[in-house]
This record gives C-alpha cells, sequence and structure tokens, in this order.
C-alpha cells in the first residue's frame, strides 16, 4: 500500500502501523505518497478489513493498495484505488 499522510506525521503513522501484526514492512518514501507498506493477508475479506483498520489510522489523508498475486515463478501485480 501507498500511503499519503498529515505534513510531518510520517513517524507517527509508522508507529500505528508497527501495531498491526499484519503489517510486514513499512518504509518512508518521498513524491506522491509519504509511506510504502507491504501486508499480508489470507482471504480478501481478511484483506479489505485491513485496508479499512489501515485507512483509520489519523492522519492518513490517502491511500493506495497494490495487490500482489504469485502465479508460479511470475508475480502479477494488480493496482485498486481505494
Amino acid at each position: 500500500m501507498l500511503l499519503a499522510v498529515e505534513i510531518d506525521s510520517e513517524r507517527e503513522v509508522l508507529d500505528s502501523l508497527k501495531e498491526i501484526p499484519e503489517v510486514k514492512e513499512a518504509y518512508q518514501i518521498y513524491f506522491v505518497y509519504d509511506l510504502i507498506i507491504r501486508v499480508e493477508a489470507e482471504t480478501p475479506q481478511e484483506l479489505k478489513d485491513l485496508i479499512n483498520r489501515i485507512k483509520g489510522i489519523r492522519k492518513i489523508r490517502t491511500t493506495l493498495t497494490l495487490i500482489c498475486i504469485k502465479e508460479g515463478d511470475v508475480q502479477v501485480g494488480i493496482g485498486k484505488r481505494v
């Protein structure tokens, strides 16, 4: 997921994301979005619930969810704006 957050709130949002076990990696980035995170979910419903939980974190303005589906040895990415 790509996250755009309020100005100077990257550290606060990263600290909140650390509390969510499904968030496996989180990094600060620069440009349109401020943070990139990798999450894991077993089912589409679990992913939907996780996305809603993340979107509920204060100071997150917008998100962009990119879903990766592994097929054999090739990874296919599908982007979805949420």
